[in-house]
């Protein structure tokens, strides 16, 4: 008996075998498909009934040629590693800059490489057109920074009680000392299809109130202008933001393969203008209220430990994250904007931390073009993690940590001294200082001078320990 006589559904494969390409709408296809069947048609006329919806196949886009389309550069050169790091940078980004959407790039003094060659460099910016690529706001989506002004209070005292009440280290709080979450952001996150899953929902409540490991801190120091006691955070969205990226890196993935496959994998994106776009965009936004919750609620648990009541000013800025401004999606890894109303909680001022023993600077962004309205986030490395531990040689972590922080009061919270943190581990402050003057990319109004930071430490990757779990 031939097909056309029996009266077995259709199928996802017949429709792929007549062209269609699975997406949301197999589902009503086949309904329509199997309500035919029903009513006695073969699958020739099945077929022939669903031809017109089959979607044209999707004009694939090509690399630019090399150079078509230049980048910024905002960085100048003194020392031979400052060379090498800028070779590294050029390389990178000339590769990155053949992706197919992207109309400019930049890169700012802190500019560091951050993987193989052709990813978004530490310090690069990125717009691109009708396009967000997860792998260039990196996996600690919204990596920001936040300032309280906490008036005329002991240094000490809030170094103690910020300690008492942060949580560094990989992992979450333990149930019966986690910090509240909001129930509307949990429902909102609920209403998301990149967030409503199990892990998403339950790191969302167990990562509130920590701040992780890695280059993440807690800084206290006092204003240069007004002599008043600062306390200074840097953390992204943690475990939420991770599982939002691996999931935003997949999608992708889909499209990459469907639209541009000589793409690097790490340089996929999801068109904005589709459904997955627009809630990949919602998501972004989602993340974003979670990380400065988070914020907030170390700053607020700090002040309410330390028995303060002189509490001025908190602002905060992101700067691993995507912005839009017009119809551009504006990539920022490890890059500030610099543009008056960037967000609607922006208040104009923004932050450039250096290294433990330097000032965080508080500056004015310029908006220059130069720059694609973005300045830096930091002080940037000339060099990796493990090339600063080889060339320590036999001086001791202990020893180096004294000797570059001599004065300053240093603590590694869950850990011991993680060298790579240093402040010889950084760029020189001094130079990222001047660049950012003489490229013109902010105005500095203040200075928050050291008195001392929290820092995770030297503590183990938390893969590391997941694989010795399942030993």
């Amino acid at each position: 008996m031939s097909d056309e006589n029996t009266s077995y559904p259709v199928t996802g494969t017949h429709l792929k075998d007549w062209g269609h390409r699975p997406g949301k709408q197999f589902p009503a296809l086949l309904a329509r498909a199997n309500e035919m069947r029903a009513d006695g048609f073969g699958l020739m006329r099945i077929r022939q009934e669903l031809e017109g919806e089959i979607p044209p196949a999707p004009v694939t886009m090509d690399l630019r040629a090399p150079g078509e389309v230049p980048f910024y550069e905002n960085i100048d050169v003194g020392h031979p590693d400052e060379d090498d790091n800028l070779s590294k940078v050029r390389e990178t980004m000339k590769a990155l800059m053949r992706t197919p959407t992207i109309a400019a790039g930049a890169i700012m003094p802190d500019a560091c490489p951050a993987g193989p060659v052709g990813t978004i460099p530490v310090g690069g910016v990125v717009a691109a057109r009708n396009a967000i690529h997860p792998g260039m706001h990196s996996a600690d989506i919204c990596c920001s920074v936040m300032i309280s002004d906490l008036g005329n209070a002991d240094p000490k005292a809030v170094l103690d009680a910020a300690q008492s009440v942060t949580h560094f280290g990989p992992g979450g709080r333990p149930q019966g000392k986690r910090f509240t979450t909001s129930l509307n952001l949990m429902d909102a996150f609920r209403e998301n299809p990149f967030l409503d899953n199990p892990k998403s929902l339950r790191m969302a409540q167990e990562h509130m109130g920590t701040q992780g490991d890695g280059n993440h801190f807690l800084f206290v120091g006092r204003s240069r202008k007004t002599g008043r006691t600062a306390i200074v955070t840097h953390h992204g969205s943690r475990g939420p933001g991770a599982v939002l990226y691996r999931h935003g890196l997949h999608v992708a993935e889909k499209f990459r393969k469907q639209l541009s496959p000589e793409t690097a994998k790490q340089n996929a994106w999801i068109p904005a203008d589709t459904e997955e776009g627009r809630d990949y965009w919602d998501a972004l936004q989602l993340i974003r209220k979670w990380t400065k919750a988070n914020h907030n609620a170390i700053h607020q648990a700090t002040v309410e430990a330390a028995r303060l009541g002189d509490v001025g000013e908190r602002f905060w800025n992101e700067h691993n994250f995507v912005f839009k401004r017009g119809d551009i999606y504006y990539h920022g890894k490890g890059a500030t904007p610099a543009w008056d109303g960037y967000a609607s909680d922006a208040t104009g001022l923004t932050l450039i931390p250096l290294n433990m023993s330097e000032p965080v600077l508080v500056v004015r962004g310029k908006d220059a073009d130069h720059g694609l309205g973005f300045s830096p986030h930091g002080a940037g490395r000339n060099f990796s993690r493990s090339e600063h531990k080889r060339r320590m040689g036999s001086v001791t972590p202990e020893q180096m940590l004294k000797a570059e922080t001599e004065g300053l009061d240093v603590r590694f919270h869950a850990g011991g001294v993680d060298a790579s943190e240093l402040p010889s581990s950084y760029k020189n402050a001094d130079n990222v200082v001047a660049q950012i003057k003489s490229f013109d990319l902010a105005e500095i109004e203040d200075y928050i001078d050291p008195y001392g930071c929290i820092m995770a430490g030297d503590v183990p990757p938390f893969w590391l320990n997941k694989k010795k779990g399942r030993r």
